[in-house]
């Protein structure tokens, strides 16, 4: 007996100690197997890293310009290729997603995408404006430092307005893939005089009027509307927002047709696929590139010191709004509607966040963000295909945020007070410019003008605060691809029961129409026409589409 306990015991001693061996084991190995499994994330991360490391040192030995630009080279290459895919993978993304999606359910989850760009865009805006006001980053002595700014443009809202919808409707599909029309306004034209010999008194009223009319002032303020045409131009740069409402109408409508139009709804699926497996490859040179565009803007920037010093609150003022929308406003909204953890989504979108912010473009990092909400967090494709391309385009809130605090930081410098109405102006103007705005980079400070012009601020001093662009670009940039990707995941939590009961249907009328072959079958073999009966619908198939 005792024998035998020992004997019990001594099983049990050595299962405790194998267990306990193996547990060691498996603690040993897990980092190597979380750095497997994350190994693009950890080098992009390294990138980002040594991209700032190498611009800082290189910039102290006074690089010349053949360097910054060999060094600028490959993260040139990896945004051509990220743009490059650009347009394949919003149709094919667009098409392919909506085309699955009955027109009750689309309705629902685009009004529920709608609402949610626009409470999120109207905080952000809200939020930037309460921290310029609190903080008060702008001086009259910082413009004094700063000098004068370089003239711009001029752009009124009405116009911005109008080319919006424009845009929306292109009048050439192709001519979108690579422009857009944009209103500009050119000096009139002084009308032709008939000068005759010996009329020096006509001649010189005409040239004094035309100096008069083409020339500025001599305080050097520019010519008013009225002396100005308008004029529509095509601008080079891809028409997204043309585009996507094209595809909207197109999925819609190939989901509406059912089988006459399921090759085209194949081969658009198929298509994202092959695209995304493009993605794939292109995101393991992603590090190597991200690092070189980091290190080469670092290069190439004046005496970071001095613009620091003169800048350096306006930048803690757009860094503070930025967080406290992405932790107050993007965090809270996420857990009320999901109650989900937000800090697992945000670790599951860290890879589609870095890449933002290596390559200030959200479109440039829309490949990557289908990528982690699809891979990374399961949300349903037919969700992620019509909200992040659509949210891409429409949905900047880092930018709305950046360009309301760039607005009343301005008319700080300038020592003008603005007044309660203009607050709201400048509010609903950098919401409109938000939209509005391309997602490439540093395409917020083109649309700055249309913010300073509604409120009457002066345009030029947006060349002011184009020193530290490069950096509020990124963060803000990175929120948009954030607001996106929230947007996204509550969408889908909201709209997941709906999406199970359109399966459920669409399973159940699949298992219906086999039924019926079925059946006629069966009736065509006992009246001899088993020959010429159709073939049957594979069972087998109908527990894959399920």
């Amino acid at each position: 007996m005792p024998s035998a306990l020992c004997c019990k015991r001594g099983n049990a001693t050595t299962a405790e100690t194998s267990k306990l061996k193996f547990g060691n084991e498996c603690r040993d190995k897990q980092p190597w197997k979380w750095l497997c499994k994350n190994l693009l994330l950890c080098l992009t991360i390294l990138g980002v890293f040594l991209g700032f490391v190498i611009g800082f040192i290189v910039r102290v030995y006074s690089p010349s310009e053949e360097a910054i630009m060999f060094m600028s080279f490959p993260g040139d290459v990896l945004m051509r290729m990220l743009k490059m895919l650009i347009l394949p993978l919003i149709v094919s993304s667009l098409v392919a997603g909506l085309s699955q999606l009955d027109p009750a359910s689309f309705g629902r989850i685009g009004s529920r995408a709608l609402l949610y760009y626009i409470t999120t865009t109207a905080c952000a805006v809200v939020i930037g404006i309460f921290c310029v006001l609190v903080i008060h980053p702008g001086d009259k002595s910082i413009k004094g430092k700063l000098g004068e700014g370089e003239e711009n443009r001029r752009v009124l809202t009405i116009d911005a307005f109008l080319d919006l919808i424009r845009n929306m409707f292109p009048e050439n599909l192709v001519q979108a893939c690579f422009q857009q029309v944009q209103t500009e306004y050119v000096p009139k034209k002084p009308k032709p005089v008939d000068l005759r010999p010996g009329d020096n008194t006509t001649m010189l009223t005409t040239i004094a009027t035309t100096v008069v009319t083409m020339v500025n002032d001599s305080n050097g303020t520019v010519l008013p509307v009225d002396e100005f045409v308008r004029k529509l131009r095509y601008v080079d740069g891809m028409n997204v927002l043309g585009i996507i409402v094209f595809c909207i109408a197109f999925g819609i409508l190939i989901g509406q047709m059912g089988d006459k139009a399921r090759v085209m709804c194949t081969f658009f699926t198929e298509l994202n696929e092959i695209v995304m497996r493009i993605v794939n490859i292109i995101m393991w040179y992603s590090p190597f590139g991200i690092m070189c565009l980091i290190a080469g803007k670092i290069m190439e920037l004046p005496d970071l010191a001095v613009t620091a010093q003169q800048l350096g609150m306006y930048m803690v003022t757009v860094i503070t709004g930025l967080l406290i929308h992405t932790f107050c406003t993007l965090c809270v909204l996420y857990f009320v509607f999901t109650r989900k953890n937000p800090a697992v989504f945000f670790r599951g979108m860290l890879q589609a966040w870095i890449t933002a912010l290596g390559t200030a473009s959200s479109t440039a990092a829309l490949p990557v963000t289908f990528q982690c909400l699809e891979e990374n967090l399961g949300l349903d494709r037919r969700v992620t295909r019509f909200v992040l391309p659509v949210g891409a385009t429409v949905n900047m809130d880092g930018t709305a945020l950046y360009e309301a605090v760039a607005a009343i930081f301005i008319a700080q410098m300038n020592g003008i007070e603005l007044s309660a109405g203009q607050v709201v102006t400048v509010s609903l103007t950098a919401t409109l410019a938000s939209i509005g705005a391309a997602s490439i980079p540093s395409a917020g400070l083109v649309m700055m003008i249309l913010v300073l012009t509604a409120v009457g601020l002066p345009v030029s001093d947006i060349s002011l605060i184009v020193a530290v662009d490069w950096l509020l670009d990124r963060i803000r940039t990175s929120v948009n691809v954030l607001g996106d990707s929230f947007g996204a995941g509550i969408v889908d939590h909201l709209s997941r029961g709906e999406l199970a009961k359109h399966d459920a249907e669409k399973l159940e009328e699949e298992r219906r129409l086999a039924a019926e072959q079925d059946n006629n079958c069966i009736e065509m073999d006992e009246t001899g026409l088993g020959a010429n009966r159709r073939p049957r619908l594979s069972r087998d198939k109908i527990r894959m589409d399920a």
